[in-house]
């Protein structure tokens, strides 16, 4: 399977790793399709020798050495609640993914084929779906999207189970623990995440910036035209910075960025990305959409030097 990422940036594309997880009910076999961003996927393996580790819950199927990194290894149906099939596990496959800078392997049943499908044609998880002994709520989906024979693929949010293990938890230092210069003026922020959004307009307020808030690229651009319709020509010097996430529906943050900077009412404004992809890729894609940062989520004290950098560049501009 190529994981090779050639999007061209702004295309408001991504590229998902198809695979599926089949659950048993009664006497049928059911097949769930879901998908994780090729930018998350650093490599797909036939299944190894783990070593059990005690004490963990019963969807950690132990761990296993990568090239000299330890990497724990989940069974993504038994942390979905899902009863597997007994021949489920003939084309099993583990997908080495990264994100938050954390490495996590993920144990699924097939791994079928690497799909591109536009931002555009995927729209945000608002229900809630159960499956086998167990129940996954619309908050363990970051969206879902319609693909051939009008089957449904799924995209789940793999990293609340990093979260949920432990491995990974954001870094929200208070203000009286970390220094930094604060601000006036308007912050917008972009992301899907209600909590990714808590968490950034909370740092972003200590700093002294009057946040707006924007859950994907179309309603960014629309605060910026209704903040144009409210400013004009001064939006650039009442607007200091906006914070984009990267994969968001309907429109992702590198295409949101590629139509600020091609907008003269906003190309002035800088725009950091906080994305959880921690690859290099993507942090040059970031750059060649016109951001002046790329930072990965969240590291408090990454974040307010990042922000201070850029909004200061952006005031001497």
């Amino acid at each position: 399977m190529n994981l090779d990422n050639t999007l061209k940036v702004g295309s408001n594309e991504m590229e998902l790793v198809d695979f599926r997880i089949y659950k048993q009910e009664d006497d049928k076999v059911y097949e769930g399709i879901y998908g994780i961003n090729v930018s998350k996927v650093r490599e797909i393996i036939k299944v190894p020798k783990l070593t059990e580790l005690p004490g963990t819950p019963e969807y950690i199927e132990g761990i296993f050495d990568l090239r000299d990194v330890v990497i724990p290894v989940v069974n993504l149906a038994k942390w979905m609640g899902i009863k597997e099939p007994e021949d489920a596990k003939k084309n099993a496959r583990v997908i080495i993914t990264e994100f938050n800078n954390v490495l996590i392997g993920f144990i699924v049943h097939e791994a079928k084929r690497i799909r591109r499908i536009s931002w555009s044609d995927i729209e945000p998880a608002s229900f809630a779906t159960t499956s086998g002994n167990g129940s996954l709520d619309g908050s363990k989906i970051t969206g879902v999207t319609r693909i051939e024979d009008d089957a449904v693929l799924l995209i789940l949010d793999l990293e609340s189970v990093v979260q949920e293990l432990g491995l990974y938890e954001p870094e929200i230092d208070d203000a009286t623990k970390q220094e930094f210069e604060t601000f006036d003026g308007i912050a917008l922020i972009l992301d899907d995440s209600l909590t990714a959004r808590k968490i950034v307009k909370e740092a972003l307020e200590k700093m002294g910036f009057d946040v707006i808030e924007a859950k994907d690229g179309e309603e960014g651009l629309e605060k910026l035209n209704d903040l144009y319709e409210a400013y004009g020509e001064e939006i650039n010097k009442k607007v200091k910075i906006i914070i984009s996430d990267v994969e968001m529906p309907r429109m992702d943050g590198f295409h949101f960025a590629a139509n600020v900077k091609d907008d003269e009412r906003f190309n002035k404004i800088p725009i950091v990305f906080n994305s959880s992809i921690s690859d290099h890729f993507s942090e040059i894609r970031g750059q060649e959409a016109g951001g002046e940062g790329y930072l990965v989520k969240f590291q408090a004290s990454q974040f307010y030097d990042e922000v201070s950098r850029v909004v200061k560049a952006h005031m001497k501009s």
